[in-house]
């Protein structure tokens, strides 16, 4: 079964970083796009960012630009989410989510799949203020 783990939530200070990484299961995954969300408690699912297989488009929630890089790590068959700077606002489970085809950043937006194939379980980061 495809498994997507991630790992590296923990409880930070505001203005603090984490970073977030994602080991799929099989290094066929690396080809596909990617992408990192979160939710919240009481609150829908948000797209936070998403990243082309090739690395040639990548896409933003407007409130962590500037703030959270995603990346990948090819020796390492990992995807990456790097979080500085982070607000009591980012607090949620973080899921990494992968997908057959890369789509149009609205797709990423919608529910109740976000334009992905496949999810992580989550890792919980919080950020004390």
């Amino acid at each position: 079964q495809v498994q997507l783990v991630e790992s590296g939530g923990g409880l930070v200070q505001a203005g603090g970083s984490l970073r977030l990484s994602c080991a799929p299961s099989e290094p066929t995954f690396m080809a596909y796009g990617m992408g990192w969300f979160r939710q919240a408690p009481g609150k829908e699912r948000e797209f936070v960012a998403a990243r082309s297989a090739s690395g040639g488009t990548i896409y933003y929630l407007d409130s962590v630009k500037g703030r959270f890089i995603i990346s990948r790590d090819n020796a390492r068959n990992t995807w990456s989410l790097q979080m500085n700077s982070l607000k009591p606002e980012d607090t949620a489970v973080y899921y990494c989510a992968a997908t057959h085809q890369w789509k149009h950043y609205s797709e990423y937006e919608r529910g109740p799949d976000y334009g992905m194939n496949y999810w992580g379980k989550g890792t919980l980061v919080t950020v004390s203020s």
